[in-house]
């Protein structure tokens, strides 16, 4: 969602109203972070900070189930 979002709002005549749905669902995360770190010069770092972020959430949690199940194993 995150990506079409930024594909949406680099090609405008890609948006109509679905793009509005797409906006109620990815503006709820970039919110908070637009407020630690404003856009720079017309580019939102927010969507980068995000996705980064999930990235980096979703390298810990197989390592996190990883060594959960280790030390239950031992």
């Amino acid at each position: 969602m995150m990506l079409l979002y930024a594909v949406i709002s680099w090609i405008p005549s890609l948006q109509g109203k679905w793009s509005t749905y797409v906006a109620r669902i990815v503006e709820p995360v970039l919110v908070p972070v637009r407020r630690l770190i404003p856009p720079v010069g017309g580019l939102d770092l927010a969507f980068l900070v995000v996705i980064l972020g999930v990235g980096y959430v979703m390298n810990l949690i197989p390592r996190f189930a990883y060594e959960s199940a280790y030390c239950l194993i031992r």
